[in-house]
């Protein structure tokens, strides 16, 4: 069977990156309670050039200690998977849903801050689903399927049923991690192929189903007969004992 060697091979990335990703925006927010501090308008404000800022500040700000909670254990799994599974693209992937999602967020928002790292992880949840679909290798199956089991609830946060939560800024997110998925094709592993799948396989070639007919049935005497073919022969030559050297003693 063929594998990629390079593919889902842990480094310590895998895990520091994230832990990265939760420190920061856990500081942000001590900052901000420990200097009395507010990041709010760096947000992104829809419709404003000022507002164009929040697209990379804003999902490192959040309004709330039970609203950094809720981001704090999606983000560590989610882009944990992202950096294992997909290592190649994975900071490309990253920073192109926090641009896209922004900007999105920036054209389709109502007039106010827009924060958090919501967004972001909608955006990893649609990539992480969208792309191991198309991938088609079981591995990444697997992950989509455990990524809609633990977060396909996610998806009614892109309906405004919430006046305080941007459902803007997760549609957005959603929608960019989709395009993601449809457009990066490289660097993702290639599903495993046996023997048999080959182009230039031969039956006739294989020792495996040389032991079978035409009809399917185990040949037993044309594999001992192999077997003895194959098996080395050893020769024993029994030597009488010499009667007339022996002598007595007496």
């Amino acid at each position: 069977m063929e594998s990629k060697p390079s593919s889902f091979q842990f480094y310590n990335g895998v895990v520091l990156y994230p832990v990265g990703f939760v420190l920061l925006i856990w500081v942000v927010y001590w900052l901000e309670i420990r200097f009395g501090l507010n990041f709010t308008p760096y947000g992104v404000k829809p419709q404003t050039f000022s507002g164009l800022r929040g697209v990379l500040f804003s999902p490192f700000i959040h309004g709330s200690l039970s609203h950094l909670w809720h981001n704090t254990v999606p983000l560590f799994v989610l882009s944990t998977a992202l950096f294992y599974f997909y290592n190649r693209i994975a900071w490309r992937v990253f920073f192109l849903i926090i641009l896209l999602s922004g900007v999105g967020t920036w054209c389709i928002g109502r007039s106010a801050y827009h924060i958090g790292m919501s967004g972001v992880i909608y955006g990893l949840v649609s990539f992480l689903f969208f792309k191991g679909i198309r991938a088609k290798h079981f591995r990444l199956v697997a992950l989509s399927l455990l990524v809609v089991f633990l977060y396909g609830s996610l998806v009614w946060g892109t309906l405004p049923m919430d006046e305080k939560v941007s459902w803007e800024g997760h549609l957005a997110g959603f929608i960019s991690g989709a395009i993601l998925g449809f457009c990066f094709r490289e660097s993702v592993a290639k599903p495993p192929k046996y023997v048999w799948e080959a182009e230039d396989y031969n039956e006739e070639d294989d020792p495996f189903m040389r032991q079978f007919d035409e009809n399917g049935n185990f040949i037993e005497i044309e594999e001992e007969e192999e077997d003895i073919v194959n098996t080395p022969t050893v020769n024993y030559i029994y030597k009488e004992k010499d009667t007339n050297s022996e002598s007595e003693i007496d």
